[in-house]
């Protein structure tokens, strides 16, 4: 099983949107923390700000969240999964577009995290 962990501003606010718009289900949760998350194989680790994931490094920079790497999640019908978001009000970055193998989109979770949404060709 492979682990992806996300830092985010708010667990609570990050588990509604994994769990209700995107089809995780919650494992564990530990308070305002981190909470552990599961969809197939995988296990995403939500980490609020006062988890130890979100403590200063040595030479002083903070882990924070809303960078560019992400998590893909496989999808059957991007069109409909785009148009399901964007009626609950979810943040997109770009437009769908195509590549050689298939189409995706780039959404961000409520802590601004980047979620891409792939539909193979």
């Amino acid at each position: 099983m492979a682990t992806v962990r996300y830092l985010v501003t708010d667990v609570g606010e990050a588990m509604d949107f994994f769990v209700n718009l995107l089809g995780f289900h919650e494992v564990e949760r530990y308070g305002a923390a981190m909470a552990i998350l599961a969809t197939d194989d995988l296990r995403l680790w939500l980490a609020g700000p006062s988890a130890s994931a979100s403590r200063p490094m040595p030479d002083g920079r903070t882990p924070e969240p809303g960078g560019w790497n992400r998590l893909v999640i496989e999808v059957d019908d991007l069109d409909a999964v785009v148009a399901r978001l964007r009626a609950e009000g979810t943040a997109f970055r770009n437009e769908p577009i195509s590549g050689p193998g298939g189409r995706q989109v780039l959404i961000e979770d409520p802590s601004g995290n980047p979620v891409e949404l792939f539909s193979p060709a």
